[in-house]
């Protein structure tokens, strides 16, 4: 997926006639996006729509218009699209409860490391995880990584030839499996693969 750039982005104005749409259309691109690992993890795999929104959101959130705050902008979100051999996701951490949640944090360290994906009939795929900065400290993990799945060619042919795609974490403290995601899924990361 290209790189988005200055030229691929709304003014502040265009933004604000256009955003109602542009809503609506990443709610629904990101529900095919989303992978829920138990009652607790959430996945979202990120691509070129979901990051120009995002972009997008923190312009307008920010009121950024000058070029060179816009090209922060896109410097901070450009790293999260895929580039056809990887998916790039963004892990969430989630538990309601503010004690459980603290208490998870410390006990689920190391978690992002623990994620992977698998074409069926491939090896698991191992995370690569927070490579902008450390999430973690030695007591608590983060509730939010950022993670890179780094295909290697035979995956990624049998993903695009239609194998099934496993995704799961297998932490101590926190295990989970998808064996296959569900076809609207599984089709829209295919289309992230070149």
């Amino acid at each position: 997926m290209p790189k988005l750039t200055h030229e691929n982005l709304l003014t502040l104005e265009a933004y604000a006639k256009a955003r109602p749409a542009l809503r609506t259309q990443v709610i629904a691109h990101k529900k095919v996006r989303t992978v829920c690992l138990g009652d607790h993890l959430t996945l979202i795999f990120e691509d070129e729509l979901t990051m120009r929104y995002q972009i997008q959101e923190m312009l307008r959130a920010e009121r950024i218009f000058e070029e060179a705050g816009i090209q922060d902008e896109l410097d901070t979100y450009n790293p999260l699209i895929p580039d056809g051999r990887n998916w790039k996701v963004t892990m969430m951490i989630e538990y309601t409860d503010e004690d459980e949640r603290r208490v998870m944090l410390t006990r689920l360290k190391g978690i992002e490391n623990s994620m992977w994906v698998q074409a069926a009939g491939h090896a698991k795929i191992y995370a690569i995880a927070d490579e902008d900065l450390e999430r973690e400290n030695e007591e608590k993990t983060s509730a939010v990584h950022f993670m890179r799945f780094e295909l290697d060619p035979g995956s990624i042919a049998a993903i695009k030839g239609g194998a099934a795609i496993g995704i799961g974490v297998d932490h101590p403290e926190y295990t989970s499996e998808i064996a296959a995601l569900a076809d609207p899924v599984r089709a829209s990361l295919a289309q992230d693969l070149a």
